[in-house]
């Protein structure tokens, strides 16, 4: 299985234009072109399109459970999205985008989820969309406007306030691994607090399913490795 790379999101974008979404759904409509993100030497706002976060929602999630399904087997568990179960702060409003469980069922006892995965991924790079079979790569996260992913404060923000809304459901959310998906490196001020966060228990790791989000210098890990990139699919292996 590959992990995360410009490949997957040229596939997100040629999939979505072929079976449900306009090029203004997914790209900014600026002067020289259809972008995914606006470029830095041109002007206009940087933020994500609202139109495309649930599209990349939706793929990403299956994308995620995809890839961790085959590790959810060797231990006779099922990797299952949307998980609900109000006994540990899993309301259906908001539920765990990925679980590994005993069963393959969405509604879920405690006793019966053995891993939680709070997913937090986007479109990093930018592309410049001409037609729906050519979808080109013009620069890495650092050459637009865009935060994508883990690089977005508020991203962070409500993955660690969920996973701790988790942490004080019950006594039965306690014993529930939580981990935290992304595709992008972290900012500088938010090392300390990942690796406090894992430290303390709260949060078992924020894994970047990204091995190479830009060629530049960029965070890869914290020193408590409360923040990992992984690198190859061997890293998941006991």
């Amino acid at each position: 299985m590959l992990l995360w790379n410009n490949e997957t999101e040229i596939q997100f974008f040629a999939e979505a234009l072929k079976n449900f979404a306009s090029p203004e759904q997914l790209f900014y409509n600026l002067n020289s072109g259809y972008f995914a993100y606006v470029p830095k030497n041109v002007d206009g706002e940087g933020q994500t399109l609202q139109s495309r976060n649930s599209l990349i929602g939706q793929f990403t999630e299956k994308w995620t459970k995809d890839l961790f399904s085959q590790i959810a087997i060797k231990y006779g568990l099922y990797a299952v999205n949307s998980v609900v179960c109000e006994e540990v702060g899993l309301p259906k409003r908001s539920n765990a985008d990925l679980a590994f469980c005993t069963t393959h069922s969405v509604i879920q006892r405690p006793e019966n989820i053995k891993l939680i995965f709070e997913i937090k991924m986007s479109i990093v790079s930018n592309y410049k969309y001409i037609n729906p079979h050519n979808i080109l790569f013009i620069g890495d996260y650092k050459s637009h406007k865009g935060n994508p992913a883990l690089l977005r404060s508020d991203s962070m923000l409500k993955a660690i306030g969920k996973s701790i809304n988790i942490r004080v459901s019950g006594v039965e959310s306690t014993k529930i691994p939580i981990i935290i998906l992304g595709n992008s490196p972290i900012t500088d001020s938010y090392i300390k607090k990942v690796d406090f966060l894992k430290t303390a228990g709260v949060i078992q790791g924020f894994w970047s399913l990204n091995p190479k989000p830009t060629n530049s210098e960029h965070i890869r890990n914290t020193s408590n490795k409360g923040f990992q990139t992984i690198e190859n699919f061997e890293m998941f292996q006991p």
